[in-house]
């Protein structure tokens, strides 16, 4: 018996629990042992993570893939687990300790802190997990892995040996973003670009030979830079090649202010003539276009900041060689000065010996550390990086090969345009918390990479031994006695960027490296769905390992979804107050309500606009299904044994065979597209207007009528589009389909596991077993490795014809009714204009229900249609709606064209603001895509508007 109310809180919770008692999603279930596997990668989220609304959205979509091909007869592997998360988690965990007052991680050890890490993990690490169920996930929770368990950790470390010693893993001294708070290297994802207001400052360069003086341009060039404190460590000045001003000086020196170090002006395309003075200051040690400039003139890297952003000359060798006399002085004074301290400093001392000529304020973008909030130093330093050019080759082959598609298809530009001129990959960070780097140095710094510790030792004391720095008897004695090696060698303090071990994922997490069933059956996946932000982080990088480690491209299709943003169109963020909690949605309106809503809105492309309104508006549809159900259920809907859909005789019954067979149609192809959203809308369609609205409305007078085999089949066809209902929903809303799935029938299974509705393509079932079918992704699915349901590849255009024709006439004429403000209660005549016999018959027929659901006091037939009537179009045929009597014609028609002006006046407005090019320039996006938005409302409403006044000149 179905509950009077629905309650999604109390739903959630025991369906959540059957899932996982039944075990109903873990993969390789034994029925499916012959089936076609299905597989999907979970993106990770971090181990500190709470879900977001880019979470939930993600997941949404993810979840519906494996439900609707579990649904079709796939042996699903939706594979979860998450990601150590190496900054955050340790940061979590110092603060932790601070908060308690407790000793810090530096005076703990590395060992000790890495035990109260691992005690963090097992008390608090599972929070985005259990989040992730109570939105409905999906995935085999029997796998869960972490990137930081004993499996990944054997991948990662193996995947390193062997990319070393290809020689695609080195050690480098180049530029990083550095974290001066966390004194580790940063990605670039964790790099946040701040818009910050602050200076420009013009200084005069003194160019060699000549006597400088502020009063003489002739005797200095002026350089432009946000950062002062960098120019100890200029190493040239740059011009444009084609800049006539500066020809001749190309070649020559200037002196570099303060510092008297005698620097090279060089000719650079990177220089601009149009801005500032066309001279651009060159430090390869404190940017990164400098860093490039650098190496393409072959410049000293000179570094003048330590690793916590303090001033470091004194002890500094690349910053004191060929200095004058009496440089040593002011390194002194300035030196260990922390940086934006020292920027005044050096400023003032410009100013005061006539090397500033100008200061003027300057807004411009500032790179902080996400995590820190500090600003980031571009920072010299060795680091391992792995040679991602080399890698990258395949990784765009398969793409331009068609091996791996991205959806939407113009993702593959961007992908392409990141890949071709792809970096180095830094993969070190200084931190504790993390896979450690299997590197150890010898006494000398030689470096030995291995899987294990006694592997390295044996190297390094073989390569010792041959290069006479030991004896061979030392060796066997270091060999045999840990105690005598101690110190001989010392393991990389560093670990490896989280992004390293993400790389590995849709392997790894099979059981890579060893040969398991699982790598043999799941490998390669069929589609990564994930955010736009992460293609060169993580999609690109485990089509690098994929493709280098396994000789296949890790998927086939790789999904793109886009941002949610606020309701106004406003990027989601702390700062603005605008972050919407989607565990506070699922708390008030139900994960199903969530759920829908995101899938409903995720059209290929374009970001969401997420307002709470639309999450409470489709509960409605599961409070509106909830309700179906339970009419269904007091007017005796059952499914009886043997009943056979296709044979329904009443003309309604076989309008909704018709309708749900195109209605699994419809959200089938959606689907296997990736048009989530028409897929939501699809099956929306279906239920609210099809289903409740005409369907169950059309049927209640065969449903009080007399028991007879018309009322009888209606019943059964009442349940059998009811569960047909349930499985096209079950994707979008888990919970409430299943729960109805259990209560509406005594079922032998759970609906997570039960048949998808086939496709109405035409092809009898017979034939259909016998094809082979398509997955989402484009695999071939043998034939027989589909399990459908009975909803037969069924249509019938007559039936179609005939109910199809009143839903449209009521339509219609309810419509016209609500445009002309007739009041609901108004009983209006209807008039069938030269009707054919056909549609005559069918007036005839549904009659009283067209009266009772169209509030029509009267149909009739005439040759003309009579005065002062609206004449309207149903399905090329005209119908009559007399008004005389009913509506003031004049001031119907005087009301309307207020409206009229009004929708003018409000496109003419939103027109002039969205031609003032400074408005577009300057607005914030989400509020000139308000406007657009305003203007598209406006030119609907006239539109309607418009054929309403037409409607009543017609009947004037």
């Amino acid at each position: 018996m179905i509950e009077k109310n629905y309650q999604p809180a109390d739903i959630e919770r025991r369906m959540s629990q059957i899932w996982e008692d039944s075990g109903a999603f873990k993969a390789g279930r034994p029925e499916r042992k012959d089936a076609a596997p299905f597989t999907i990668v979970i993106p990770p989220p971090n181990v500190t993570g709470s879900l977001h609304m880019g979470h939930a959205l993600n997941n949404t979509l993810q979840d519906i893939l494996c439900r609707f091909e579990r649904m079709r007869g796939r042996d699903v592997l939706w594979q979860p687990g998450t990601d150590h998360a190496g900054i955050a988690t340790q940061m979590v965990v110092e603060r932790q300790l601070m908060e308690r007052q407790e000793p810090g991680r530096r005076d703990i050890g590395r060992a000790k802190f890495l035990e109260r890490v691992w005690q963090w993990k097992a008390e608090s690490g599972g929070t985005i997990v259990n989040q992730l169920k109570r939105l409905g996930a999906s995935c085999d929770w029997s796998r869960e892995r972490f990137t930081m368990d004993e499996g990944l950790s054997r991948a990662v470390v193996k995947v390193f040996v062997e990319l070393h010693r290809e020689g695609l893993i080195y050690k480098d001294k180049r530029l990083v973003n550095w974290d001066p708070k966390l004194l580790t290297a940063i990605s670039d994802l964790e790099v946040q670009q701040v818009e910050v207001k602050g200076h420009l400052w013009y200084l005069r360069y003194p160019i060699e030979g000549r006597d400088f003086s502020p009063e003489d341009p002739t005797s200095f060039i002026v350089v432009a830079t946000t950062r002062p404190e960098t120019m100890l460590g200029d190493t040239a000045v740059a011009v444009h090649p084609d800049d006539e001003r500066y020809t001749k000086l190309v070649g020559q020196h200037v002196i570099l202010p303060l510092v008297g170090r005698k620097i090279p002006i060089v000719a650079d395309d990177y220089s601009d003539p149009e801005k500032g003075s066309g001279a651009v200051k060159v430090t390869p040690a404190h940017d990164f276009n400098d860093f490039e400039i650098g190496k393409r003139h072959g410049l000293p890297q000179i570094s003048v900041l330590d690793q916590e952003g303090c001033l470091s000359l004194t002890d500094n060798e690349d910053y004191l060689r060929g200095l004058p006399e009496g440089s040593t002085e002011f390194a002194a004074e300035f030196d260990k000065i922390e940086r934006f301290a020292a920027r005044k400093k050096i400023v003032a001392r410009l100013e005061e010996f006539g090397f500033l000529e100008r200061i003027e304020p300057n807004t411009h973008m500032v790179p902080h550390g996400d995590r820190s909030g500090v600003v980031i130093e571009p920072y010299l330093t060795d680091q391992w990086y792995v040679d991602a050019h080399a890698l990258a080759q395949p990784a765009m082959a398969a793409v331009r090969s068609g091996e791996t598609t991205f959806v939407p298809k113009n993702w593959e530009k961007t992908y392409f345009e990141w890949m071709e001129n792809i970096q180095p990959w830094c993969i070190s960070r200084q931190l504790w918390w993390g896979h450690q780097i299997p590197a150890w140095y010898g006494p000398d710094g030689k470096v030995f990479v291995a899987e294990t510790e006694e592997e390295a030792v044996g190297n390094a004391l073989g390569y010792y031994v041959e290069q006479e720095v030991i004896t061979p008897e030392q060796g066997h004695e270091m060999a045999a006695d840990p105690a005598k090696r101690e110190g001989f060698i010392t393991r990389d303090e560093d670990v490896l960027d989280t992004w390293f071990s993400s790389a590995l994922w849709p392997f790894s997490t099979l059981g890579w490296p060893d040969d398991t069933p699982e790598v043999a059956r799941y490998y390669p996946t069929n589609t990564l769905v994930t955010g736009f932000d992460i293609i060169f982080f993580w999609v690109a990088r485990m089509m690098m390992m994929g493709l280098h480690f396994m000789k296949e491209a890790p998927f086939s299709t790789v999904y793109i979804h886009a941002l949610v943003r606020d309701e106004k169109g406003a990027k989601m963020s702390k700062s603005k107050g605008n972050v919407i909690d989607p565990l506070h949605l699922i708390d008030k309106y139900g994960a199903d309500a969530l759920r829908f809503t995101l899938s409903a809105m995720a059209a290929q492309g374009r970001d969401i606009k997420l307002a709470e309104s639309r999450v409470d508006g489709y509960r409605s549809l599961a409070t509106k299904l909830w309700n179906a159900c339970r009419f269904a259920e007091m007017n005796g809907a059952a499914l009886p044994e043997g009943f056979e859909p296709a044979k329904a005789e009443q003309s309604v019954n076989r309008w909704i065979m018709h309708e749900t067979a195109r209605a699994a149609r419809e959200v089938t192809e959606a689907i296997e597209a990736y048009r989530f959203n028409d897929a939501a809308n699809a099956v929306y369609r279906f239920i609210w207007n099809v289903y409740c609205d005409w369907y169950i409305e059309l049927t209640k007078p065969l449903l009080m009528g007399e028991d007879g085999p018309a009322k009888t089949e209606t019943r059964a066809m009442l349940a059998y589009v009811r569960d047909e209902i349930l499985k096209l929903l079950h994707p979008f809303m888990p919970f409430v389909t299943e729960e109805l799935w259990a209560v509406t029938a005594k079922r032998d299974g759970l609906l997570a596991l039960a048949p998808w509705p086939r496709r109405a393509t035409g092809v009898t079932a017979e034939q259909l077993a016998e094809m082979a079918m398509s997955g989402p992704s484009g695999e071939i699915i043998p034939a027989g490795m589909i399990i459908a349901s009975e909803t037969a590849e069924f249509s019938d255009p007559a039936a179609e014809a005939e109910i199809g024709w009143l839903v449209d006439l009521l339509s219609t004429v309810r419509s016209v009714k609500a445009e002309m403000n007739i009041p609901p209660s108004t009983l209006t005549p209807l008039v069938m204009v030269a009707a054919s016999p056909e549609t005559k018959a069918r007036a005839q027929h549904w009659s009283e229900v067209a009266k009772r659901l169209a509030r029509l006091s009267d149909i009739s037939f005439a040759d003309t249609a009579p005065q002062g009537a609206v004449q309207l179009l149903v399905r090329g045929e005209v119908v009559a709606l007399p008004l005389k009597g009913v509506v003031d014609l004049a001031a119907e028609r005087g009301r309307l064209e207020k409206e009229l002006g009004k929708a003018d006046a409000d496109i003419k407005r939103v027109d002039a603001k969205l031609s003032n090019e400074k408005f577009v320039a300057n607005a914030p996006e989400e509020l000139v895509e308000e406007e657009k938005e305003k203007r598209e409302a406006a030119l609907e409403r006239r539109a309607k508007i418009s054929e309403a006044i037409e409607r009543l000149k017609q009947a004037s």
